[in-house]
């Protein structure tokens, strides 16, 4: 059943929107997604002032991560320039892009900064074809690396070893395409934390044995990976 949208004040006056969505649930429970929405999860039985009151206690937490994602939407949606002081994101971490000009362009990575040296400094097109090539491959190494840790869980259950694509996805961090042995990865997961990019390749794995989002399905998850659900929650905060 869809969510009903609920308003309240913080205690500095600023409004608070949030979708209030009832579910057989313990504990009220309250997320934010990277897109600034914020969403609250309670019993039936819990009145709407005690909701209200919840969310007002976490009014400071809420606003700052609401302006947090706001201001990486804003970071992130401005076209690179391929300069020094730019960040790009790998396994979680921002890596600061160093250009200098040398007589042969090459790029690497200490794990803190990116180096990229071109002959061209002002060469936007150069530079970009480089930083590109270098993603792609990073997303080749640490996707591939994932894999192989987990295949052989899913091995046992008689799933032959999928042929990994990476490719720009413009909705989805992954998919599976079962009939014909596919798994692709979105290029964009490899900004995410090593552990969310787990969560996305077991949860394409598990679809070689339930190829639906069956309650069967997240029974078999969970077996395989108990903490997915924080793993999607931190992979939900990803700034993209």
């Amino acid at each position: 059943m869809p969510g009903t949208m609920e308003r309240v004040l913080a205690p500095d006056g600023r409004e608070i929107v949030f979708c209030l969505e009832r579910k057989p649930v313990k504990n009220l429970n309250l997320r934010i997604r990277r897109d600034g929405r914020v969403f609250v999860s309670a019993d039936r039985a819990v009145p709407r002032e005690e909701i209200a009151r919840f969310v007002q206690d976490k009014a400071k937490q809420v606003l700052a991560a609401i302006g947090k994602f706001a201001e990486a939407a804003r970071v992130n949606s401005r076209p690179k320039k391929y300069v020094s002081g730019e960040t790009f994101f790998i396994q979680g971490r921002g890596l600061r892009l160093k250009v200098s000009r040398a007589e042969k362009d090459a790029i690497a990575t200490d794990g803190v900064y990116i180096f990229l040296s071109v002959k061209n400094p002002g060469d936007f097109g150069a530079k970009s074809r480089i930083v590109r090539r270098f993603l792609d491959r990073q997303c080749t190494t640490v996707f591939g690396e994932v894999m192989d840790g987990l295949y052989p869980v899913v091995r046992k259950y008689g799933v032959e070893r999928p042929v990994l694509k990476i490719r720009s996805l413009k909705t989805r961090w992954g998919s599976c395409l079962f009939q014909k042995g596919v798994v692709t990865l979105n290029r964009r997961l490899l900004a995410a934390p090593r552990c969310c990019i787990e969560y996305v390749v077991l949860h394409e794995l598990c679809h070689f044995i339930h190829p639906n989002h069956s309650p069967k399905f997240y029974a078999f998850l969970s077996a395989l990976m108990p903490d997915w659900k924080a793993r999607k929650r931190l992979l939900e905060q990803i700034p993209t």
